[in-house]
């Protein structure tokens, strides 16, 4: 209670101080310094900049008067964001901190390799790194996050796949980067995995190079 009356005595206090100083100049005068600095963080140099560019290009007036829509979504489209924080600093500077999508694997796309980040959107893939699965056939984007909810909820870590397979009939294969290939069903996956983990890491099966998932209840093995 004490706490809202010293914020209301504030703010009583800084409206008559405001009150005070405007009578005492001409309104129409009144100017606020034009934003002189725009700085970007967390993704490479270059990107940057070219972030910074587009936002100088909006024509901000000053940062009293920020169309925070506009800005927002200038900054959002870029696919390498993942989130970021507007922060102004009184007063002529923009700050902007990014925090960059982590890319989860790569995907070709009418004829052209992209990786897809954690953020769903595609990336063009300038520096390929071969370490992330590569998803063939054609899913859905939100297709690929579901198996891959499925797959870290799993005891098979997504970092032991090299490649996945979608096909036209919603099914997914795995292929791990020990060559083995695990056909999961199309329903129950969840399940499935737990069966298929039982073999995965049992010295007994060690030469096993498929694990076939796709019955439920069973699994079916060949060397």
């Amino acid at each position: 209670m004490h706490q809202r009356k010293s914020k209301k005595i504030l703010i009583y206090f800084f409206l008559l101080f405001l009150v005070g100083s405007i009578n005492n100049i001409d309104i129409n005068n009144l100017k606020f310094q034009s934003i002189k600095n725009i700085k970007v963080n967390g993704l490479e140099i270059e990107e940057n900049s070219i972030i910074s560019k587009k936002v100088k290009d909006l024509n901000l007036d000053n940062i009293f008067l920020i169309n925070k829509k506009n800005l927002s979504t200038l900054v959002a489209s870029n696919n390498l964001v993942e989130k970021f924080f507007i922060f102004k600093r009184y007063p002529s500077t923009l700050n902007i901190n990014i925090d960059k999508t982590n890319s989860l694997a790569r995907i070709s796309k009418n004829g052209k390799i992209y990786d897809l980040g954690s953020n769903g959107k595609l990336i063009e893939n300038k520096h390929s790194n071969n370490q992330l699965p590569f998803i063939f056939g054609n899913p859905e984007i939100t297709e690929f996050f579901n198996i891959k909810k499925i797959i870290d909820e799993s005891q098979i870590s997504f970092e032991e796949i090299e490649s996945l397979y979608f096909f036209l009939s919603k099914r997914w294969d795995l292929k791990l980067r020990n060559n083995i290939i695990i056909k999961l069903p199309n329903d129950n996956i969840k399940e499935g995995l737990i069966l298929v983990s039982k073999f995965l890491h049992n010295n007994k099966f060690k030469d096993i190079k498929i694990i076939d998932a796709r019955i439920n209840n069973q699994i079916i093995l060949n060397d």
